[in-house]
């Protein structure tokens, strides 16, 4: 019996290891995959045109820009990447493969293998991946037609909120969390990646959200679940910001001399053309963000001159999920529409 009971063991074990089927892109997007700098990426694309690129955030996928991605696709070639870590592209082992340098040439690299050299492309993220895109936008410039962040934070505005911004520092606690700088009483992720476990988190949180108020279906949530569960991804979205010291240097909780490294602008961005970004750029915001806040604002306009914004006071960080209409919108317009209006939450200069 007891050995019945081990091997039962041995085998629930190898199963859960094995990767999870999941579920393709569904009508009208298509698969496909590609090889770039070391990794096999994934995406998910519609439609035929002028390239449009997305980048998801954590813990996220391609699917979470759906409806921006179809609004686009009826004249542009609307691509979601799965970033590397993420879905069904490869997971690399280890923190060094996370750092910024490697997440910019993932993109610069995977761009020119599916829309050539020389041609230029929008790009459209969201939290990590807007974290990568600022940081992209001051490396290669000449490769971008428009910017669009979806509540991102620059990496300087965001180096100035964690130190100087306590609201932020503690908004922020969970990088901590992530990164194992863990104070009395916090206990660490949950890095098992079962089915079970990612049919728990889609059953709540923004995804369970979104089901409830009817803009995702049971398939949609099921999207998320395989995502969720293919094995090693939530460590690999962890590592983001373990490799690149995603954290404040300290707040209430967690002293400075108990964290040893944390988020530094210029480490990110050493060796970029410029930091500040002459690229047209548009950032919609939804006010109710509880991770990353407003405060992200202020300012920005002294490093991104060329600078529109649109303010959503009644959404979240999930914007793009819970007001997805609007915000295809608004990249629509700010992409295609030369008469877009460019408003600002920025006082003018003084005289």
């Amino acid at each position: 019996m007891r050995h019945a009971l081990a091997l039962l063991s041995t085998l629930w074990l190898l199963a859960n290891a094995l990767p999870v089927a999941a579920a393709p892109a569904p009508a009208p997007f298509t698969d496909h995959y590609v090889e770039v700098n070391g990794q096999r990426l994934h995406y998910a694309s519609v439609g035929e045109g002028p390239l449009v690129l997305f980048l998801h955030g954590y813990p996220s996928f391609w699917y979470q820009w759906k409806d921006q991605m179809l609004e686009m696709g009826r004249d542009h070639r609307a691509v979601g990447l799965d970033m590397r870590g993420y879905n069904l592209s490869s997971r690399p082992e280890g923190l060094e493969p996370y750092t910024m340098p490697h997440l910019i040439e993932d993109v610069r690299r995977f761009v020119e293998a599916i829309n050539g050299p020389g041609r230029k492309f929008t790009l459209v993220a969201h939290d990590w991946g807007a974290n990568v895109a600022w940081v992209f936008a001051m490396y290669h410039p000449e490769m971008l037609e428009k910017l669009i962040i979806v509540n991102g934070a620059h990496p300087f505005i965001s180096e100035r909120e964690l130190r100087e911004n306590p609201a932020q520092r503690y908004a922020s606690n969970y990088f901590f969390v992530f990164n194992k700088y863990l104070a009395p009483g916090e206990q660490p992720i949950n890095e098992n990646d079962t089915v079970e476990r990612a049919r728990q988190r889609a059953h709540t949180g923004f995804v369970d959200a979104e089901v409830k108020a009817g803009r995702y279906t049971e398939a949609d949530r099921q999207m998320w679940i395989d995502a969720w569960s293919q094995p090693g991804s939530t460590t690999a979205g962890l590592n983001y910001y373990r490799a690149n010291h995603r954290n404040p240097p300290f707040n209430d909780r967690h002293p400075a001399s108990t964290i040893p490294r944390s988020w530094s602008a210029a480490e990110m961005t050493k060796g970029a053309k410029s930091t500040t970004i002459h690229v047209p750029t548009l950032v919609i915001w939804g006010l109710k963000d509880g991770a990353i806040l407003s405060g992200h604002l202020s300012g920005l306009d002294k490093w991104v001159p060329n600078l529109s914004v649109r303010l959503y006071p009644d959404d979240d960080h999930w914007i793009m999920m819970a007001n997805g209409k609007a915000v295809a919108r608004d990249v629509r317009g700010f992409i295609t529409d030369a008469a877009f209006p460019k408003e600002s939450v920025f006082r003018p200069a003084a005289k």
